[in-house]
């Protein structure tokens, strides 16, 4: 029996780390069933217990159905995961290589300021399709770039005109308003996504006010030195909870003290600079891996 512990996803919240032999108590007594979704260190992502050779007893596999004259099932639709979870995790993946020329390219678009909002556009096209989502394949980008051209100017000018003007309380506002700005253009992003050319018909549904607060307590919470990382884990919890217009609900499982050990470890890494792209790549297939599609209603409130 190997030395490996195990985490499963249970109502909304993931359980754990538990030693493989506590594991198998657990699926004895049937907390843990064959379509639990469980994750164990080495693994890209969440997967169903059933579908991980050796760990559940013979015969305990989740069962596949097929429709009397049509297709099998599509994966990441129909059978329902422990918890709930019926969708899976997501995932992604892209080539360093153009990852390293496509971020040179965006930074350079950004330092010079008016090519900013086509370069950010031409970016997201590219990075949106690498994402993987169970039951939505071929995922793009539609939004144009000219719909957040009055927001992103507004606030240049804005931040030009108050440092002319020299008045500290200004300049803390233009940080309020910059706050505004990633509100709409997080809404704007999700209500842009699109499935096969097809419009998900997604929207986002939080507050400016919930937003505003979670930014503001992330930047206080640096003080504590830590204390940002189970901020930031809960933001994603609250942004996920507001994504509307799917069948399914998307759900965080990630907590901050996993945010905040990749999050050293990817600091330490980019010091050397060479490591950056492969140490962007780990965390974002770190976050979509603890991004997963449930049943609605199945995830635990709070």
């Amino acid at each position: 029996m190997s030395n490996r512990s195990w985490f499963y996803a249970s109502n909304g919240q993931q359980q754990g780390p538990f030693p493989e032999a506590q594991l198998r108590d657990l699926i004895t007594r049937g907390t843990v069933r064959a379509d639990t979704l469980v994750w164990s260190e080495g693994m890209s992502g969440w997967q169903r217990a059933g579908e991980i050779p050796g760990l559940m007893p013979a015969g305990s596999a989740p069962p596949s159905v097929t429709q009397p004259g049509g297709p099998p099932p599509m994966a990441g639709g129909g059978g329902g995961y422990g918890g709930g979870y019926s969708g899976g995790p997501l995932s992604i993946d892209f080539g360093i290589l153009e990852f390293v020329w496509r971020s040179l390219v965006m930074v350079i678009g950004m330092l010079l300021v008016i090519p900013a909002p086509w370069v950010l556009v031409w970016y997201l096209n590219w990075i949106v399709p690498c994402v993987k989502v169970p039951g939505r394949p071929n995922l793009s980008f539609t939004g144009n770039p000219m719909t957040i051209v009055p927001w992103y100017f507004g606030i240049v000018v804005l931040a030009v005109a108050f440092a002319l003007v020299g008045n500290e309380w200004l300049s803390n506002l233009v940080n309020v308003v910059q706050f505004v700005l990633y509100w709409l253009f997080l809404k704007w992003f999700i209500a842009n996504l699109a499935s096969d050319g097809e419009p998900l018909g997604l929207s986002f549904s939080g507050s400016i006010w919930a937003f505003l607060g979670y930014s503001i307590l992330g930047v206080l919470a640096i003080f504590t030195i830590i204390g940002w990382a189970w901020v930031y884990a809960a933001m994603m919890r609250w942004v996920c909870r507001n994504i509307q217009g799917t069948r399914r609900e998307v759900v965080f499982l990630g907590t901050g003290l996993e945010f905040l050990w990749r999050v050293i470890v990817a600091a330490i890494a980019s010091i050397l600079i060479i490591p950056i792209p492969w140490v962007y790549r780990w965390m974002w297939q770190w976050l979509a891996s603890q991004t997963v599609l449930a049943e609605r209603g199945s995830e635990a409130k709070g």
